[in-house]
C-alpha cells in the first residue's frame, strides 16, 4: 500500500467536508478525528469512513453544522441530543461539558443520543485523561449497524457495541482500553474487503448463518453477522451496553422497528470521574504508576518483545505513521477520489505531493 503524509491527507479530508457543506470548524473536527484513528492503527474508523459519511449526508442521514443540545440537566447527569449531526462534533462538545462537571463535582454521567457515527471511542477517553480524568464509555447503534449475533444464535441482534476505559498517568501517555464486544468491528471487515483479504476462521457468518472467511459474504444480502468476543461473556456485555447506551439515553436499543432505522444513529453513555475526589491525585497517580511498572516487569512470551499496556500499541503506531506516513489501500484512495471529484475538490493538489 502507498503511504500518505498525515498533515496533507487531513487537509484533503477537511476540504471534502467543507465542500459538502460543513463549516471550517466542523470539517476540521471530523477530519482530525478520522485521521487520528488512522495514525493509531484503527484504520476501520479512519478516512475509509469519508465516503460513507458523504453518502449518509446525501441521504439526509447527517445534518451538517448541527449544534448539540442539552435535553436534561440534573447536575451530575446530562442528556445531550446530537440532532443527527456529526458524532465527532457531538461527542467533543459533550466531553467538554462532562469534564467541567466532573472537575467540580467529582463525577458526571453524560448520555448522548440521536447522533451519527461517533468514531473511535478511545479518542474521547484520551481527551479526558489528558485533563486528569478517568472515564468509561459505552456505545450502541439504534439504527444502521445491527451486526452481532448473540451467543448461541446466528442472526444479528446487537451492534458492535464498543466499550472504552481511559485513565491518566502521572508522567506518561494515558492508558486506554478501547474494544468492541464483537470479534471484529464491521469497519475492519470493510478494510479486509477493500484489501481483498480473507478474515480468520470463526469471526463472521454469512447471510445463511454459516461460518465464512470471506468479508464479501458478510456484506452480501441477506446480511451476515459477527460473532461476539469470548462467547457468552461478550454477548452479555453487548446486551448490557444496549441498555446503558440505548435505553438510558432515550436513543433506543438497536432494533429494526425504531423510527430512524436503518438510519445511522449512535448513542453513548460516558461516566467521567475525577480522581482528586477519590484517593487523591497523588495517591492515584502513584498507584497507577506502580501497576504499570509491575505489569511491564513481566517476562515476555517472545524474547525481545514488550509486554504492552492498554493503548500502547496505538501510541507506537502513531509515532511510526507520523514519520513514515499513513498506509491506505488503492480502493480507499479511489473512493476518496470519486467523492472529492463529485464535490469539485482537486485531488492532484494533494496526491502529487503525498505519495511516497
Amino acid at each position: 500500500m502507498m503511504k500518505y503524509d498525515p498533515a496533507l491527507l487531513e487537509k484533503y479530508v477537511i476540504d471534502i467536508f467543507k465542500a459538502a457543506g460543513s463549516s471550517k470548524a466542523e470539517a476540521h473536527i471530523v477530519a482530525e478525528h478520522l485521521l487520528d484513528a488512522n495514525l493509531v492503527g484503527h484504520d476501520s474508523h479512519g478516512v475509509i469512513r469519508v465516503t460513507h459519511y458523504i453518502s449518509w449526508l446525501r441521504k439526509g442521514w447527517i445534518t451538517p453544522n448541527r449544534v448539540p443540545k442539552v435535553i436534561k440537566d440534573n447536575g451530575t447527569i446530562l442528556v445531550i441530543d446530537g440532532g443527527l449531526g456529526y458524532g465527532q462534533v457531538t461527542a467533543k462538545d459533550a466531553m467538554i461539558l462532562g469534564a467541567d462537571r466532573a472537575k467540580e463535582s467529582g463525577s458526571c454521567i453524560v448520555a448522548i443520543r440521536n447522533t451519527t457515527h461517533l468514531g473511535r471511542l478511545g479518542a474521547w477517553a484520551e481527551m479526558l485523561a489528558k485533563q486528569g480524568l478517568l472515564s468509561l464509555h459505552f456505545a450502541n447503534s439504534s439504527g444502521f449497524g445491527i451486526r452481532v449475533a448473540p451467543y448461541g444464535g446466528n442472526q444479528a441482534r446487537f451492534s458492535t457495541n464498543p466499550i472504552c476505559i481511559g485513565s491518566p498517568v502521572k508522567s506518561g501517555e494515558p492508558v486506554i482500553l478501547d474494544m468492541s464486544t464483537a470479534k471484529i468491528p464491521d469497519g475492519k471487515i470493510l478494510v479486509a474487503a477493500n484489501k481483498g483479504e480473507d478474515l480468520p476462521e470463526g469471526y463472521i457468518l454469512d447471510g445463511e448463518g454459516k461460518s465464512t472467511c470471506d468479508p464479501q459474504g458478510f456484506f452480501e444480502e441477506p446480511q451476515g453477522a459477527v460473532l461476539p468476543i469470548a462467547g457468552p461473556k461478550g454477548s452479555g456485555l453487548a446486551f448490557m451496553i444496549e441498555i446503558l447506551a440505548g435505553a438510558f439515553s432515550g436513543g433506543n436499543i438497536g432494533h429494526p422497528d425504531n423510527p430512524t432505522a436503518p438510519q445511522v444513529e449512535n448513542n453513548m453513555l460516558s461516566i467521567i470521574i475525577n480522581p482528586d475526589k477519590g484517593s487523591g491525585r497523588d495517591v492515584f497517580g502513584m498507584d497507577v504508576t506502580r501497576l504499570i511498572d509491575w505489569t511491564k516487569s513481566c517476562r515476555p512470551v517472545t524474547k525481545g518483545e514488550d509486554v504492552l499496556l492498554p493503548g500502547e500499541r496505538g501510541q507506537k503506531t502513531r509515532k511510526i505513521r507520523l514519520k513514515q506516513g499513513v498506509p491506505l489501500d488503492d480502493l480507499t484512495i479511489a473512493e476518496l477520489g470519486k467523492v472529492a471529484t463529485s464535490l469539485d475538490v482537486t485531488i492532484s493538489k494533494y496526491f502529487r505531493k503525498i505519495n511516497k
